[in-house]
Parts: structure tokens; C-alpha cells; sequence
């Protein structure tokens, strides 16, 4: 009963046509237009808005929710950090699929990229050298080249499925392990990626970004797995 008034409430969003923001009818409202109780309305409510489809606004009402990808976030996140504590290598998998998705698109960015884009690309390598000599982390900059460099393709989706992978790969990553860096070498990494795309090289600029996560990939295995036994990928 729960799942499946979860269900209605949400073809209702869809044939209504209802945005981000939009109110959804009252508590009594859907009670009658679902046949439900009051209990079983707010709890199929209550779901949703864990999962960010609606948003319950205690005394203003219900409204159609941002639709993000943090409930993603989260599971991936706690799905990394459990299976890392059973000794697997779940973070070297989450790495993997980030690596899979990217590498599956650069090539289509080659000779692509917005001059607009390539003019912001170059002042992100430009602060993450800077911040490199200053033995500052790089994280925040590196997300950034990522963000800018498939914004170009257009697809709102995609960028927010790779934003998760990243935010739930870095989250994991910090609090479990200690990935030692050469800041010179992603510095490095990161203008060949830039170069490749820009002079149109869709081969160099594929090989340059498996070298990248290839890089990442290396120091990743050098680290043990946090649990006393460790199974094989």
C-alpha cells in the first residue's frame, strides 16, 4: 500500500506537470484523491521527501521537491564506506565508473569546448598550480575543471551524475583514506587533458584522461583496506 501511493503521488507530479516548487494539493486533498488515510498519506510522504522528490514545509504545505542527486550521494557514499570496512575495494570501483563515464566522453569534447569554457579551463590549471607551490589542496580546483570541462555537452543529467560520483568518491576518500599526491603531477595531468581537447586530439586527449585516473587508480591500490581481511575484487 505504502509503494503504491508513493507511485500515485508521484504520476500525479508527472501529469500534472508540476516543477520544482510547485504546491502539491493539501493533505485532505490527496487523501480523497488516493483513497487513503491521513497516516498513510504522510508516510508515503515522508518517503518521497527522503528521496527529494517532494518537500513538506511544516505549516505552509507540501510542494514538489529539487529532485537532486544527494539521496544518490549518500547511498553511494554509504555503500563505498561499508564495503571498505569488509575489505573490499569499493573505492577503487567508485573510481573505476567515474574513469568509465569521463573516458566515454572526452573524446566527444575534443575540438568542442565554448572559447569561453577554454579561457575558464586555463584559469583553473593556472589556480591549481598556483595552489600546488603553495602546498595548498587541490580538490576543490580539480572539481571545478571536471564541472567546466563536460558543461560544454549540454546535459544537466550527466553533469549532476558526475558531480555525485565525485562527491561521494572525495567524501569516502577523505575520511578513510590517505591517498599520497604529487601535486606537480595532476597539475601536469590536467593541462595535457586541456591541451588535447583544445587542439581537437580526441585520441590524446582519451589517453590523457585514463593516465589521469590511471594515476589515481595506482595510489589508491598502494592503500589497505581499513578491515582485518581484504577479498579480492
Amino acid at each position: 500500500m505504502a509503494r503504491d501511493l508513493q507511485e500515485r503521488i508521484k504520476k500525479l507530479i508527472i501529469d500534472r506537470r508540476l516543477p520544482s516548487g510547485a504546491v502539491l494539493p493539501t493533505e485532505p486533498e490527496l487523501m480523497e484523491l488516493l483513497g487513503a488515510s491521513r497516516n498513510s498519506v504522510r508516510e508515503a510522504l515522508k518517503a518521497l521527501q527522503a528521496m527529494g522528490i517532494v518537500e513538506i514545509r511544516h505549516g505552509f504545505g507540501t510542494y514538489v521537491g529539487p529532485m537532486s542527486m544527494a539521496p544518490m550521494i549518500e547511498g553511494l557514499a554509504f555503500r563505498t564506506a561499508a564495503g571498505h570496512y569488509r575489505g573490499e575495494d569499493s573505492l577503487l570501483q567508485l573510481l573505476e565508473l567515474r574513469e568509465a563515464v569521463e573516458t566515454g566522453l572526452i573524446s566527444r569534447l575534443a575540438g568542442r569546448v565554448a572559447p569561453e569554457d577554454l579561457v575558464e579551463l586555463d584559469g583553473l590549471v593556472d589556480r591549481m598550480e598556483k595552489e600546488a607551490a603553495e602546498g595548498a589542496g587541490l580538490a576543490e580546483t580539480d572539481r571545478a575543471f571536471h564541472a567546466t570541462l563536460y558543461r560544454g555537452l549540454g546535459n544537466v543529467l550527466l553533469s549532476e551524475v558526475l558531480e555525485a560520483f565525485w562527491d561521494a568518491f572525495h567524501r569516502v576518500r577523505t575520511d578513510l583514506v590517505d591517498v599520497p599526491q604529487d601535486p606537480r603531477v595532476t597539475c601536469r595531468q590536467h593541462r595535457e587533458i586541456l591541451d588535447a581537447v583544445r587542439s581537437g586530439d580526441s585520441i590524446r586527449a582519451e589517453e590523457a584522461i585514463r593516465e589521469h585516473f590511471g594515476n589515481i587508480r595506482t595510489r589508491l591500490a598502494s592503500t589497505e583496506p581499513m578491515a582485518p581481511t581484504r577479498r579480492p575484487n
